[in-house]
């Protein structure tokens, strides 16, 4: 049985927001399962190609923005995921943080982070 706290998880700042990352591929679960903060304001293009994700959002407000453009609000109580592995834009809100329940397969190492120059998608 594996049991955390949030004060004593790997934290990384991402590039836009944090990271609290309560399981790993060091656990040997096959996923990993992250608390998520994407700060007010901000603008990410993401894309996991060695990654499925699922994320559950449980305050705040965004979006995710398929390439196409098609503008999908992110609010507490919703979940999307990127089933195919695809590239999107992370939007959060202006007014407030948005905070989300990350489910990666396979499972992150824990060190990664973004980058996030805007010239390409940023990936893990």
């Amino acid at each position: 049985m594996i049991i955390r706290d949030l004060a004593n998880v790997r934290t990384v700042e991402w590039g836009n927001g944090l990271s609290r990352r309560f399981l790993l591929q060091e656990d040997g679960l096959g996923y990993s399962l992250t608390d998520t903060i994407v700060w007010a304001g901000t603008k990410s293009r993401l894309e996991y190609p060695n990654h499925l994700e699922a994320c559950y959002c449980i305050e705040g407000s965004g979006q995710v923005v398929e390439l196409d453009g098609t503008s999908h609000p992110i609010t507490v109580g919703r979940v999307y995921a990127l089933d195919q592995h695809d590239p999107h834009f992370l939007i959060a809100s202006e007014h407030e943080d948005l905070r989300l329940v990350c489910v990666f397969s396979p499972a992150l190492r824990g060190d990664e982070v973004h980058n996030l120059d805007g010239q390409t998608h940023s990936t893990y």
